[in-house]
């Protein structure tokens, strides 16, 4: 118990560190690649935003849709990512290296869809390098370029918000 509080202190340190060093380097480019993080506990429908993508004409392949669980056993699809508390470990390290991978892809925008402040989903959040980053939490601001502040029942006003948004930063 006391070696995951350490633990849990020691990505706390790692996010903080990340963040405090971020550079926003958000770029004119059209968005051409996105990637989604979700959070199963809150949200589960993945195929909300495949709709979506399509809705905006963004077809390519290399879309990807990760969740968090804090169930181990949770039922893998072929075509989604899911990763959990054991595959991090100390000071930021990532155990997965399909997580590992989705980090390091420079995607176009990186949508982080949930609100509850889970330090593992503020690691990948911190960490990736993606371009531009929305969020719908304000639990910490510095994680995000763009947060539209919405329930997650309101998937619907999200979208619309995202696409406004989106058209006026002449990135669609």
């Amino acid at each position: 118990m006391i070696l995951k509080a350490f633990k849990e202190k020691s990505n706390r340190k790692y996010v903080n560190n990340l963040l405090a060093t971020r550079q926003p380097a958000v770029n004119n480019n059209k968005i051409k690649t996105i990637a989604v993080l979700l959070n199963t506990s809150e949200f589960h429908e993945f195929e909300v935003f495949r709709v979506y993508f399509k809705e905006l004409n963004l077809s390519s392949p290399k879309h990807k849709i990760v969740a968090f669980t804090l169930d181990d056993k949770l039922e893998h699809n072929k075509w989604n990512t899911h990763f959990s508390p054991k595959d991090f470990g100390w000071k930021g390290k990532i155990k997965n290296l399909d997580l590992q991978s989705f980090i390091d892809e420079p995607y176009d925008m990186l949508i982080c869809f949930f609100k509850n402040e889970v330090l593992q989903l503020n690691m990948i959040t911190a960490a990736s390098k993606a371009n531009f980053k929305v969020g719908i939490s304000r639990n910490d601001e510095r994680l995000y370029d763009l947060i539209i502040d919405v329930n997650l029942k309101d998937i619907n006003v999200f979208k619309q918000e995202l696409k406004k948004y989106l058209n006026i930063l002449n990135k669609l």
